[in-house]
């Protein structure tokens, strides 16, 4: 018999095998200072493209006096206790009424983390006889909620709508030939990785031919898309269609939670029968009082959103001018594509870091194939002008350097931690 902690030893991953020249440095890196588009990492001032603080909320004047004088009140360990025993209050009622009528629904549930929340509410919704057809480029929480699913899955090229109606077609045939079960199909109102939004009025408009029930997790579109920033399904004219809308709070928000809009008596169902919740202390007051005041300033002030987009807009357009690949993002998430391996990536973004002041994240093998580098920027309102034309500067020297076969190195350099 092998012992298991020998074999995780033995085979720490592809991205924890380098962990001894990485760690605190390309991974698990320290940001200090007040959360902006400037901060300060090892000592030196950074312009910030890896924080999901889409509408600049994280440390607005009006925010931290909310949030300091909820916790001043409350404690972080109020309510004590599951929602269903202990750990409910008019406030987290209340914050729940809010989202449900700011997203056209008949109801919404509070979830601790998006991440854990919409694999519970897979498993909470699906049955060994359903089937769920999702993207292909879903997101992991949603991956790892469909290995809970005891049922059949069909996947369909990303954003491909033939495909789609294929494995549709597959999945009704299935549930046909069971004699029981139903179909949910899940994707994503903006895809987190490449920017680009889901096809959410294309597969809508599919429930003319098939019976199915939609899933949108859309944690990059609320507050963001849209006229008042309801999210994918407001951009696209098809909110109604979508059946039960996920999103978080820890991107537009800038806070910690998530949640899920639909039907009264859906909602009352996975509010019975969501394991993550059920068994989960409550939300902290201070976080759903923080919430709600983010919430009222997400509705109110669409001067964020404005900013939002014209940095987005502006960072979009001087990466194209400049001769960068940015895929098909239609939203602010913005991906730089280029060629090179993890060596090449990781001394990139030193040299980003060290001599230009350029924090931003790197995504390589294994998440994207072999021999390519994704930089994902996320703009948000905070950035200014003069971060975006520094950045703008830093990634076209750069990119002429890795051209050039400049960063081609043995190993990544060994920036960990002392």
């Amino acid at each position: 018999m092998a012992d298991i902690f020998e074999r995780l030893i033995q085979n720490y991953g592809p991205i924890g095998q380098h962990r001894e020249r990485a760690h605190g440095y390309f991974a698990f890196p320290k940001l200090e200072g007040e959360i902006g588009s400037r901060m300060k990492f090892r000592g030196k001032d950074v312009v910030v493209w890896s924080l999901n603080n889409y509408l600049g909320l994280a440390n607005h004047p009006d925010i931290r006096k909310v949030d300091g004088e909820a916790s001043v009140q409350y404690g972080l360990a109020s309510p004590m206790g599951a929602r269903m025993m202990s750990g409910n209050t008019n406030h987290h009622e209340q914050l729940e009424k809010e989202l449900a009528e700011f997203e056209q629904k008949e109801d919404a549930i509070l979830l601790n983390y998006g991440y854990q929340g919409i694999m519970s509410a897979i498993d909470a919704l699906c049955g060994r006889h359903d089937v769920i057809v999702y993207d292909a480029e879903s997101h992991a929480c949603i991956i790892d909620g469909l290995r809970l699913h005891p049922g059949h899955r069909y996947v369909f090229k990303h954003n491909d709508i033939a495909d789609f109606d294929k494995q549709l077609e597959r999945a009704t045939a299935l549930i046909d030939k069971q004699g029981r079960g139903g179909i949910l199909v899940i994707t994503e109102g903006v895809f987190g990785m490449a920017g680009d939004q889901g096809i959410l009025k294309e597969i809508i408009a599919l429930k003319s031919k098939y019976q199915f029930r939609l899933l949108a997790d859309d944690a990059h579109g609320f507050g963001t898309l849209g006229e008042t920033g309801m999210g994918a399904g407001e951009a696209q004219g098809c909110q109604d269609g979508i059946d039960l809308y996920f999103s978080t709070f820890a991107k537009s928000m800038a806070s910690i939670g998530a949640f899920l809009a639909g039907p009264k008596v859906i909602i009352d169902y996975i509010r019975y029968n969501i394991r993550s919740q059920i068994f989960a202390k409550s939300l902290p007051m201070p976080i759903v009082l923080g919430n709600l005041k983010r919430l009222q300033m997400l509705r109110t002030m669409p001067e964020l959103r404005e900013k939002l987009w014209h940095n987005a807009l502006r960072l979009q357009q001087g990466l194209k001018d400049n001769g960068f690949d940015i895929g098909k993002t239609n939203t602010m998430v913005t991906p730089v594509y280029m060629k090179g391996g993890v060596e090449e990536a990781t001394a990139m973004v030193m040299d980003l870091r060290e001599n230009y002041g350029i924090f931003c994240s790197i995504v390589v093998y294994p998440v994207i194939p072999r021999g390519h580098i994704i930089y994902r920027l996320i703009p948000t309102a905070a950035h200014t002008d003069a971060d975006i034309d520094a950045t703008i500067k830093a990634f076209s020297e750069t990119k002429a350097k890795l051209d050039a076969g400049a960063y081609k190195v043995e190993a990544i350099p060994d920036m960990a931690e002392a």
